[in-house]
């Protein structure tokens, strides 16, 4: 059982697409898609700088943009439905947080237009429900899981994360990551994120609204590949229920740990971890021991990738 997995927001690095465009094609394909999001894709991939591609509105079109070009040089196909002979399918497909528009592009319920559309939405909506107040968001590694979700209910802040191996980020206001930071939970370790707002919180309710909106003029499909969905790691049949689960997403916690428990449950053998590659795959090698993992971070990977589809 393979499974083929989209990072989230974060996970963009200066430059990182700037190989990949030496693939032909690729690079008429993100031209086309930047019309769509308004933004020069290339550019955000390769000269802009580390500030301009945090920006909440580029990073997830470019994100997404991204992963799917990925999957199509990888020989994934971007409508399941179409049954091109010879075509590479996963027997599942997830995405974390804003990576869940790729998984359900690969899973059939949005083309890519309507996807990189609502990226664009949603993009522009986070931006500015995050400057509303002051938040951020702050990794918790290590610790007892119990403990650490009693740290940061006591502070008043969400796990928005809960990543499994480990790993939960939480997220409020700045005033009270403050206070979560000058108090951490016992023998866990605190990295502040480099991300623009509280993610997957309450305060990202007015993006909850305008998406809500914004998604009365798209008719998904049903999904004709398994897709989990990030609010309890379950198999969603529908496109309609897929949608609304994405949208109430953006202000409610991710559980990667229960869409990787799934994962388990499933039988996944294999994971393929789509561009830019190496966050999820590195959860796995943690939580789910046994599990080939490759991250595409380069054209160079896409052999061990085709190797593992095969």
């Amino acid at each position: 059982m393979l499974v083929i997995v989209a990072p989230g927001q974060g996970a963009q690095t200066p430059g990182f697409l700037t190989p990949w465009l030496e693939i032909p094609g690729l690079a008429d394909r993100l031209s086309a898609w930047s019309e769509v999001v308004g933004l020069d894709l290339i550019a955000c991939g390769t000269t802009a700088d580390a500030d301009a591609i945090r920006d909440t509105a580029v990073a997830q079109p470019l994100l997404v943009a991204a992963g799917l070009a990925a999957a199509e040089a990888l020989g994934v196909p971007l409508d399941p439905s179409a049954g091109a002979e010879g075509a590479l399918r996963p027997g599942l497909v997830a995405g974390h947080s804003v990576g869940e528009l790729t998984a359900a592009v690969l899973a059939g319920v949005l083309t890519p237009e309507q996807a990189l559309t609502l990226v664009r939405e949603r993009g522009q909506a986070m931006a500015k429900a995050a400057g509303v107040t002051e938040t951020g968001m702050v990794a918790v590694l290590g610790g007892v899981e119990d403990d650490v979700l009693a740290a940061i209910d006591k502070h008043g802040l969400t796990p928005a994360n809960i990543n499994g191996a480990g790993q939960i980020v939480a997220g409020g206001a700045l005033e009270r990551l403050e206070e979560f930071k000058a108090e951490p939970p016992a023998r866990a370790r605190l990295i502040p994120l480099s991300v623009a707002g509280a993610f997957h919180t309450s305060h990202m309710a007015p993006a909850v609204d305008h998406l809500r909106e914004v998604v009365a003029s798209i008719t998904p499909r049903d999904p004709s590949v398994a897709l989990l969905s990030n609010a309890d790691g379950a198999v969603v049949a529908g496109g309609g229920e897929f949608l609304e689960r994405l949208i109430n997403q953006v202000a409610n916690p991710v559980r990667w740990d229960a869409c990787m428990a799934t994962m388990a449950d499933r039988g996944v053998t294999a994971m393929i971890e789509l561009l830019p590659g190496g966050t999820l795959t590195g959860l796995a090698k943690r939580a789910l021991r046994g599990v080939t993992a490759v991250a595409l971070k380069s054209p160079d990977d896409l052999d061990a990738a085709r190797a593992v589809l095969q």
